[in-house]
């Protein structure tokens, strides 16, 4: 089994490579498809700590540049209101994105007078969990609240620069079980594989979070960037992937049954509101600096310069720096990714988005993963299998990764995009020809 994984790990860190490069394309605007509703993805990239192993685009709090750019998270939301997208549900993330949660509310709130949105989840930290935030939340109409927790171990929490920041086990316990009961549903974000967790600390994370009969349970694999994966030996280690089939398969036996998998990685006492919004939305808009789009076949990457973004979205522009249009050979792989993520496949739904049945768009990959005891095949779906679930949880591992090494990247480049990409004029599509590579060779 160590075998095929690594040879899975290496083929997918190869492909994810060649097929983050996104064409540089300042001024774009994206057209809605008529009578269609999209999810709003929307990123705040402000964080009290910087935490070591986070690959995500974050910065260390700023409050008066804070407070400029949700004033210009709004300004997005009402010119896409005014270019026809409608959205039925959010998903802030971060960053944390609750640093200032009036502003956030405020956000929220202009969200929900422009559409009939039917559920918001919102990222948080545990030291947030004081109930004036919550309450907050809960009045600007979030249905699904996700906290970082990462780990109920001290000597880990300390490791990756949390305690003193978020609070320790015992605080951080207090905290879940005060807000455990106020939302639709209420998730605990925790990582696994971390340098120096044992198996033991990873059954006692899991006995807490279920003696608390919290709602939901994400458990993701520690997904460094080449950059993070570098400061990360400093503060924690070295990642070792090779403890990480048998973590997740602790992980998801001890969930289950009392815990159902909504997706691989993520288990629900209940029916779970949105869990990732890539599986649950097959198209989605974001926006925010270093947001992430999927529309009509097409990737687009907002700016990953604060100052850069609040000067474009004060000139009249979106945000969008980069896109890449996906071929439909790229488009079905990417499908079969997320949905299978999310367990199930429909091969109707399948063939009226792309014309050709599953099995010939997808016949290698449908092949192969058969042959592992991936999936299994009925009338009308394809169906991820137990052994499936880690198969596909190491896929999306390499596909975040290479996503994470993309942000290092755009990080890197925000003097060039300065540089070389000046503001658009008002009201034109500007495009350029540079390619904007995610680099992920080791």
């Amino acid at each position: 089994m160590i075998f095929v994984d690594n040879l899975l790990s290496t083929y997918l860190r190869r492909f994810h490579g060649s097929h983050m490069q996104l064409e540089t394309a300042i001024g774009t605007r994206p057209e809605p498809q008529p009578g269609r509703r999209y999810l709003l993805y929307i990123h705040v990239p402000f964080c009290e700590s910087l935490c070591p192993f986070c690959s995500f685009h974050r910065v260390k709090m700023d409050q008066p540049k804070a407070l400029r750019y949700f004033a210009a998270l709004r300004q997005e939301i009402e010119r896409y209101h005014q270019s026809g997208f409608a959205f039925s549900d959010v998903y802030v993330g971060g960053g944390t994105p609750t640093v200032l949660p009036e502003e956030l509310a405020k956000t929220l709130n202009l969200v929900r007078k422009l559409n009939d949105v039917s559920g918001i989840s919102v990222e948080t930290n545990p030291n947030h969990l004081r109930q004036p935030v919550l309450d907050l939340l809960l009045d600007a109409g979030v249905t699904r609240l996700s906290v970082g927790v990462q780990s109920l171990e001290d000597k880990l929490l300390q490791e990756m620069g949390r305690l003193d920041s978020y609070g320790s086990s015992t605080e951080i316990v207090d905290r879940l079980q005060a807000a455990q009961g106020q939302f639709d549903t209420f998730n605990v974000d925790m990582i696994f594989n971390i340098p120096h967790q044992s198996t033991e600390s990873l059954l006692r994370d899991i006995e807490l979070l279920k003696a608390n009969e919290i709602d939901q349970i994400s458990y993701y694999p520690l997904m460094p960037s080449t950059t993070t994966e570098r400061s990360m030996s400093k503060h924690m280690g070295l990642v070792d992937f090779r403890n990480e089939r048998a973590m997740y398969e602790t992980i998801r036996d001890t969930l289950m049954p009392d815990y159902q998998p909504g997706s691989a990685w993520c288990f629900s006492r209940k029916p779970a509101a949105i869990d990732e919004y890539i599986v649950d939305h097959d198209e989605y808009l974001g926006i925010g600096s270093g947001s992430f789009s999927y529309l009509n076949g097409t990737t687009y990457s907002s700016t990953f310069s604060i100052n850069r973004y609040l000067d474009l979205v004060a000139a009249g522009h979106t945000a969008i720096t980069a896109s890449r249009d996906l071929s439909i050979k790229e488009q079905a792989q990417y499908d079969f990714l997320m949905q299978l993520f999310g367990l199930h496949m429909n091969k109707a739904a399948m063939r009226e988005k792309y014309g050709k049945a599953p099995q010939r768009l997808l016949r290698k990959e449908l092949l192969l993963f058969k042959a592992l005891g991936g999936i299994t095949e009925s009338d009308q779906t394809y169906d991820l299998t137990l052994e499936g679930m880690y198969y596909w949880v190491l896929m999306m591992r390499e596909f975040f990764m290479g996503v994470n090494n993309f942000r290092a990247h755009m990080r890197h480049q925000t003097r060039m995009e300065w540089e070389q990409l000046p503001l658009p004029k008002k009201n034109t599509n500007a495009s350029h020809t540079k390619s904007i590579s995610a680099g992920v060779s080791r």
